[in-house]
């Protein structure tokens, strides 16, 4: 009991408010650095300042900021600290850094010596940091000696039996995950999958299940009949889900009877969409019938008590059968299987790319079936109408598309064939079962349209794609610079993303998309022919594109051949290029600049825990957001100035994975939408919890209106996406029913 309660002292006392005590112009001075992403002398300095919560609060910007000339700093602070709390925090933040750089460090404070004398925090957080800098550097050796140093941690808990640290054995199992081998075709499990497997019977439901989940994503075989017995045992439903995803993962054949039990019989619907999908897996036909049972049920359940305008209830899972089906099914139609296919697509109002492909895969040259209803959604008019036909035509596209996925055989020839003429045609002439779609929206479908078509790998694709590198539209283009990308490099092609790159600096004030996708795919085609587009890119006005350009032209055989990048960047940077800044009052954007003021910082700061949240109201029911502004001020600040503004009324949820999370913020509803501007992240130790809510993102630094809630802990994210806020278990029970297409009808901000 006395280590039980020591591990919940320090678990509390790692989330005391940062903010606590710092005065308010140091913290300002913090908070504009990191907005900036500007290391400096100045922030080094107040590593030596004479209070604690100082020196806490500036090690974690140097790991927000991630400049590497940090390390030394953060290194000493490790090493000769006196206060825990502070050499916890230099762990953390060289871990975020992600620098091959800063592995000595975290080495260091992993040997066996140093673990005995260390605190628990610091051991925790250095095992951490061991996790992430493997992954970001997993080509480097010194990366698999960190990987080593994390299991000895993991075996070192295990000896110490009950005393060993929870906290420590939780981030050491991420970490692991993290560091792992990355090949999913190995012969034989390697030592992470023995050294976690022990961890499988742990006292402790979330040390299992965190056990469960690395052994899940390193597709360990070793295990099973440990984790048949959690799958069909365990009290703890999330211990059950991952046990699930684990047998899922090493297609474990021997635990089909206990997948089925849980997919159907079991009483919490984590458990049973992860049993769904690792049945799936298998792909076995004894499957088949049980889970139409299920989904069966549920659809008629839906139609004796359900109004026409009520939500489909049981969605999520519905369409995790759908799915499930359409592999166990491939090409094998039964009449049951179509009839419940058809049943979903048409009480779902055809709005599920799910139940299209599996439609796809399962009835093949009979696909697609297009109804008078379906025929009546697509012919539709009016704003208020637009998203649903949009989700509409690209389940049907995803479906056309499913074609180019099957090796190509004598019997879905004229499957394929129909398929593709189908999406050659859309690219021509939108016109969809003699519905005519207007401009708007087939731009807005444009991207799967040439997503599918380029998995047929026609002929013709590299001049399609470069006639959608005119388009008015930023995700046509940028969608077009992707694909172009896995193309043989032409010139005809490296003079059309050169054009759309000067075009897109120019026209596209709202998103940096396609300037990204673009800089990518030259890089990828001809990372010579780039160079001057790399360099150009250097004066953009948009951080991230500057800070892509620096990426890229760190490349060493770049510089072997072109002696002049140093110099170039070697300028750009005593310009400053490599921070975010103020971008001057006439630019249209607000994508990768610094947009707050002293205000603005004094205003996020001034909020503490407990003074402000959210109330969303939505089609299943109301649910709370408790934000945690002390951890991520600015960040909450942006969520308030949104919600103030209405911004999230009336959206769409566009993305709900059972037992993962459900998304939203996105005014476009397909995935790509944000409000023209881009926020800094603010990494903190808040674990992804069940509950947890945090920031959506496109790479380090994207943030800008789209948010999720966790349904279930997902260690894999800490420490890689905002932590801002939470929901309570209580409301998590509304978070829970909410399936795509469900709309948030307004937030509410309670406080100030």
């Amino acid at each position: 009991m006395k280590c039980a309660l020591c591990s919940i002292l320090l678990i509390f006392l790692s989330f005391i408010p940062l903010s606590a005590q710092i005065p308010t112009a140091i913290h300002i001075q913090i908070l504009k650095a990191e907005d900036a992403r500007h290391y400096d002398k100045t922030l080094e300095a107040l590593f030596k300042n004479g209070s604690e919560k100082v020196r806490v609060r500036a090690a974690l910007a140097a790991g927000r900021i991630g400049d590497e000339r940090a390390i030394p700093a953060l290194t000493e602070l490790l090493e000769k600290d006196t206060s825990a709390g502070i050499r916890a925090m230099a762990a953390f933040a060289l871990g975020e850094i992600e620098s091959i750089k800063g592995a000595d460090a975290i080495l260091n404070a992993l040997k066996a010596e140093t673990r005995a004398v260390a605190s628990v925090p610091v051991t925790a957080r250095a095992v951490e940091a061991a996790g992430k800098i493997a992954a970001v550097n997993a080509k480097d050796e010194k990366s698999k000696v960190l990987a080593e140093a994390i299991l000895d941690t993991l075996e070192s808990e295990n000896n110490r039996g009950p005393k060993q640290s929870r906290e420590v054995v939780l981030l050491a199992l991420t970490a692991a995950l993290r560091a792992a081998p990355k090949d999913t075709k190995r012969e034989r499990p390697d030592k992470t999958d023995f050294v976690v497997a022990k961890f499988l019977t742990s006292v402790d439901a979330r040390v299992r299940a965190d056990a469960a989940n690395t052994l899940s994503r390193v597709r360990a075989k070793n295990a099973n009949e440990a984790l048949r017995k959690m799958l069909s045992a365990d009290a703890d439903p999330i211990a059950r889900a991952n046990a699930a995803r684990a047998l899922g993962a090493a297609e474990g054949k021997s635990a089909l009877d206990d997948l089925l039990d849980a997919a159907t019989r079991d009483g919490d619907e984590r458990v049973r969409v992860s049993a769904i999908r690792s049945l799936a897996t298998l792909n076995d036909a004894k499957a088949s019938a049980r889970l139409l049972d299920n989904g069966e049920s549920y659809l008629q359940g839906y139609r004796l008590r359900a109004k026409p305008s009520h939500p489909l209830e049981n969605r999520s899972e519905l369409l995790e059968i759908a799915s499930a089906l359409g592999r166990i099914h491939q090409g094998k139609p039964t009449d049951r299987v179509v009839k419940f296919l058809r049943g979903l697509r048409e009480t779902d109002r055809y709005r599920s790319p799910e139940t299209e492909i599996a439609m796809a895969r399962v009835t093949t040259v009979e696909y697609p079936v297009a109804t008078p209803d379906f025929k009546r959604i697509l012919a539709a008019r009016g704003p208020a109408r637009f998203l649903e036909r949009a989700n509409v035509l690209r389940s049907f596209i995803a479906g056309y598309g499913e074609a180019a996925n099957v090796t190509e055989n004598e019997s879905n020839k004229s499957w394929r064939d129909n398929s593709r003429a189908t999406l050659e045609k859309l690219l021509a002439n939108p016109t969809f079962f003699d519905v005519k779609v207007e401009p708007k929206l087939a731009a807005f479908v444009l991207p799967d349209v040439l997503r599918a078509y380029a998995g047929f790998k026609p002929t013709n694709l590299p001049q399609v794609l470069r006639a959608s590198l005119l388009h008015a539209d930023v995700f046509v283009r940028s969608t077009a610079a992707d694909l172009l990308a896995d193309q043989p490099a032409s010139k005809e092609s490296l003079d059309a993303l050169k054009s759309a790159f000067s075009k897109s600096v120019v026209t596209d004030s709202q998103y940096n998309d396609a300037q990204m996708s673009i800089l990518d795919a030259i890089y990828k085609l001809n990372k010579s022919e780039g160079v001057g587009v790399f360099l150009l890119a250097l004066d953009n006005p948009d951080y991230l594109v500057r800070k892509k350009a620096f990426q890229l032209l760190a490349d060493e055989e770049l510089r072997k051949g072109f002696p002049g990048i140093e110099m170039s960047v070697s300028e750009a940077r005593k310009k400053g290029k490599q921070n975010v800044l103020v971008g001057p009052k006439y630019l249209p954007t607000g994508q990768g600049q610094i947009l707050n003021t002293d205000v603005d910082y004094r205003r996020a700061l001034s909020r503490k825990k407990g003074s402000v949240k959210a109330i969303l109201t939505t089609e299943k029911g109301a649910f709370t957001i408790e934000f945690f502004p002390e951890d991520a001020p600015l960040t909450v600040d942006n969520f308030i100035k949104l919600a103030r503004a209405r911004y999230f009324n009336g959206l769409e949820v566009h993305r709900v994975v059972p037992n993962f999370v459900m998304q939203d913020g996105d005014p476009r509803g397909d995935g790509n939408g944000g409000p023209g501007w881009s926020i800094r992240c603010e990494m903190n130790m808040r674990p992804y919890e069940r509950g947890a809510v945090g920031m959506a993102l496109a790479g380090k630094d994207t943030g800008g209106s789209q948010w999720f809630v966790t349904h279930s802990p997902q260690p894999h994210l800490d420490g890689g996406y905002t932590v801002f806020g939470r929901v309570s278990e209580t409301d998590m029970l509304v978070v829970d029913k909410i399936a795509r297409g469900d709309r948030i009808l307004n937030v509410r901000i309670v406080g100030r």
